[in-house]
């Protein structure tokens, strides 16, 4: 039984929430998006649906069945060691691909945004969905070996429960450079990348808007308008949005793991250790995240806005058009 801290207790609704308005959330920008009716590109489509199911997947593995379930329903088979270490390749498996869409979607847009010899080639349909299956098969295939990482805490009438981390895990040279490659592959590498090339984005508008500045300002056109930068701006807007959010909402768990390492602080003292709090409070962050982008579509895309409210109408105008007949 965890002890009811004042954390447990807001764990105990948070979970839940994020459960349903994830699951919901997701599966309506999914559906909309994948009717092409937003404005974007096919290219844009391609990875903003992919990351929905993406963020969906996480929503289904770690928050439902890893998490809500265990505390709300004790004792069920999903806390037995076969099915803990089937949940740990799936919801790894599903973080990573999620982490790497949004680092690839954040490629696509720097391309598409300062190379332009290379947006014809690089920014297509098809080159989006060859990015997403690589990134998904490759993620799938990484996480395998944590299915093999757990060993039973006890075990009751020949059946293994619960799951820790065998001792191997932390001693053998194989299991230490796995741990590690996937600690930098998720989150650190693209926690730098998406930054880094972030940075690099917006270097490059600066450098375009002057220049496109003084071009204008010797036009001799009073009502000219710049058509170029003005096609950009939503691209822009999205970008920084998703990635300006995937930033501030994984922030708090990559920095106490790098406080965690310099300061060798593994264990904790018990559910009221401010190091166990930071740490909790930081995977709840992170896993808001899932939520976030369908947000930031509501927001920066006024075509979304126009499918939503179309879809939130729609059973209101069929049952209207049923009634009708019958007046």
């Amino acid at each position: 039984m965890r002890e009811p801290t004042l954390l447990h207790q807001i764990e105990d609704i948070y979970y839940p929430v994020l459960a349903v308005l994830g699951s919901f959330v997701n599966s309506v920008a999914i559906l909309i998006l994948s009717q092409r009716k937003c404005g974007l590109s096919r290219c844009i489509t391609h990875y903003l649906v992919a990351m929905a199911v993406a963020d969906l997947l996480v929503i289904f593995t770690d928050v439902i069945l890893f998490t809500v379930i265990p505390i709300h329903f004790p004792g069920t088979y999903l806390e037995t060691t076969p099915a803990r270490s089937i949940l740990h390749v799936l919801l790894y498996a599903a973080t990573d691909v999620s982490v790497w869409f949004t680092v690839s979607f954040t490629f696509d847009r720097l391309v598409v945004i300062c190379c332009q010899k290379m947006k014809t080639k690089y920014c297509t349909e098809r080159t989006a969905g060859v990015v997403i299956k690589t990134v998904s098969v490759l993620f799938c295939l990484k996480n395998i070996p944590w299915y093999f990482v757990y060993e039973p805490e006890y075990i009751i009438d020949n059946v293994p429960w619960g799951g820790i981390p065998s001792r191997r895990f932390y001693t053998e040279t194989m299991w230490i450079t796995f741990h590690s490659l996937s600690i930098m592959l998720t989150p650190f590498l693209p926690f730098i990348l998406i930054v880094l090339l972030n940075a690099l984005t917006v270097r490059h508008i600066l450098m375009t808007s002057r220049i496109r500045r003084k071009l204008l300002d010797h036009s001799k056109s009073e009502n000219h308008t710049d058509q170029e930068m003005e096609s950009r701006r939503k691209s822009i807007i999205l970008l920084f949005t998703i990635s300006g959010s995937f930033i501030l909402l994984w922030m708090t768990n990559v920095a106490f793991f790098l406080y965690g390492h310099i300061s060798n602080t593994y264990d904790y003292t018990g559910p009221h250790d401010p190091a166990y709090i930071t740490e909790q409070s930081g995977y709840m962050l992170q896993l808001l995240s899932t939520c976030t982008n369908t947000c930031t579509y509501v927001v920066t895309q006024t075509k979304f806005r126009e499918q939503l409210k179309n879809a939130i109408k729609y059973p209101f105008t069929a049952i209207g058009k049923l009634l009708h007949p019958l007046k």
